[in-house]
């Protein structure tokens, strides 16, 4: 059975940024977080794997299949929800999907009326009338109703109140649990951490790790405590809070610390002490 999702040497040059050599692949049935800075890259990435840019160099399959050359293929069995502009504001949820209906062959009108009761949407609302959350449901409705066996969505989670967040991430999950593939990219951490199986981290242009959640943040300690210069280069990211100066160190290299200085990270924890590390000439 192909993946969901297999990317090879992705490459992508602008003025002043380089997408460098991306690869990575999707497990079937997980969800997956795609962090990283402002400016890493992920949306570039994302455009890539939608065909929205042309990357310099690459492979990009879905399910085994070149999007570029079987596009219709893989928009079939594929979901998008993001930031992207809505079209058509002035009509119904239900107009829309009677117009969206026609490009999918396997759409399926009882999933749809069956997302719309899921979602709390009303096929009788105006799209301007809905709220981000909505917004994102509504673009979920649309690829269940065609059975998209893979979703990638951009932000899904972006200006959302916390409550909204967490039925969100719920969803995720029970989406996973009906065999359903998720890419998402996100800057809030605490949501991968609720969800995510895996993480891809994407750091300067550059995949800087890719694979489960558990395995990146197994590989890290970090040190809280009065700290030399010798131990200061043996750490792979610092930071300093009103606690005073933090290391964040890998794991084989915690002998030299005093223990009682040494506690598990979190995952915004390990991404922020490994960006602060990045920015220091």
């Amino acid at each position: 059975m192909s993946l969901p999702l297999t990317v090879k040497g992705l490459c992508k040059a602008y003025p002043g940024f380089t997408l460098d050599n991306v690869s990575f692949s999707l497990a079937p049935g997980h969800v997956t977080g795609f962090i990283g800075r402002n400016g890493a890259g992920k949306s570039t990435t994302l455009k890539a794997l939608l065909n929205l840019v042309h990357p310099a160099a690459g492979e990009v399959r879905f399910f085994g299949l070149d999007p570029a050359r079987e596009e219709y293929a893989v928009k079939q069995r594929i979901g998008f929800a993001g930031s992207a502009a809505r079209f058509y504001p002035k009509k119904t949820v239900g107009e829309l999907a009677a117009v969206t209906a026609g490009f999918y062959e396997s759409w399926d009108e009882a999933a749809f009326r069956r997302c719309l009761d899921r979602f709390a949407l009303d096929p009788a609302k105006k799209l301007e009338q809905l709220s981000e959350g909505m917004r994102v449901k509504l673009d979920l409705t649309v690829a269940l109703s065609h059975h998209a066996e893979l979703l990638i969505l951009d932000e899904p989670t972006s200006g959302l109140d916390p409550v909204s967040r967490d039925e969100l991430l719920e969803l995720f999950l029970a989406l996973r649990d009906e065999g359903v593939t998720l890419l998402f990219s996100t800057h809030i951490i605490t949501d991968l951490e609720k969800c995510a199986d895996d993480i891809l981290y994407l750091q300067k242009g550059r995949l800087l790790f890719a694979g489960a959640m558990e395995d990146f943040a197994a590989a890290y300690l970090l040190y809280e405590g009065p700290v030399t210069e010798e131990q200061r280069r043996a750490a792979v990211g610092h930071a300093r809070s009103r606690r005073g100066e933090s290391l964040l160190l890998r794991r084989e290299d915690a002998g030299s610390f005093p223990a009682e200085g040494l506690r598990e990270p979190g995952l915004e924890e390990i991404m922020t002490h490994l960006e602060k590390e990045a920015e220091t000439p």
